[in-house]
């Protein structure tokens, strides 16, 4: 996402879901449902770690309703939502900042599946830059995932928006398209700094075609390699979507 996450951005995306039985009462940003802080045991079993947040908070207001529900006496239950494009875990893709850019379908499946290393950056460090990303053994790896104050701090899985969190500064963002990184991720809903001036680091980073991925859920993740696959919502002609992301230790 941009430099400014308070105001309401171009995107909105609107789904309509058919489920039978079961669910969450609806609810709204002031009545949200507490975190699901544990990856299904499917995932678990095979090694897999669920690195997607829950849905809090976006760049547009979110809506849940129930248009028909079972425990009301409704033959069926048919629920919707509505969202930003940016909410949650989702994925960046070059349109967001790229006049021409690529749209969210558009962007590789070879950027979104594949090795990925986790590099830790201390709590103490809100800017994330060359000197910073330098200290840490980040060149040779197809994928730059940063996992920060944040997770640290467990901020994804609250729905109060934090104006300190870290944040990849231009001149690291740089070195990370420069040395052909497919794919750059961290773990709040933006990479960008918040109030920065001009949004740099995206526009470095997807003007190479590079996607982001923000909003990842680190706090069960420790530093290293990773099998990662995050795959955005298919929508067509739109510049960013909601993704889910799931990540596996690779042996060494």
């Amino acid at each position: 996402m941009g430099t400014e996450r308070g105001s309401v951005w171009r995107g909105r995306i609107t789904i309509v879901v058919v489920a039978l039985g079961g669910g969450a009462l609806a609810c709204t940003p002031q009545q949200l449902p507490a975190p699901d802080t544990g990856a299904p045991r499917t995932l678990i079993a095979t090694g897999w770690i669920d690195a997607t947040a829950p849905i809090y908070a976006g760049d547009a207001p979110l809506k849940f309703e129930f248009l028909k529900d079972m425990r009301k006496g409704d033959g069926f239950t048919l629920s919707a939502y509505s969202m930003g494009a940016h909410s949650g875990t989702h994925i960046d893709a070059p349109m967001h900042f790229v006049r021409d850019g690529a749209s969210i379908e558009q962007l590789s499946l070879a950027s979104l599946i594949g090795p990925a290393r986790v590099i830790d950056i201390p709590d103490d460090v809100q800017s994330i830059d060359a000197v910073e990303l330098n200290r840490h053994d980040w060149r040779g790896a197809p994928r730059v995932i940063f996992r920060t104050r944040s997770s640290l701090r467990g901020w994804m899985a609250s729905s109060t928006f934090r104006r300190d969190f870290a944040y990849i500064a231009p001149d690291a963002a740089q070195l990370l398209a420069d040395a052909g990184v497919q794919l750059v991720g961290i773990d709040y809903i933006s990479a960008e700094q918040f109030g920065a001036p001009a949004p740099r680091t995206h526009q470095i980073l997807l003007g190479r075609g590079i996607p982001i991925v923000e909003g990842l859920a680190l706090g069960a993740v420790t530093p290293g390699d990773y099998d990662l696959i995050v795959l955005p919502i298919k929508v067509a002609g739109h510049e960013g979507a909601p993704a889910r992301a799931i990540m596996r230790k690779r042996a060494p």
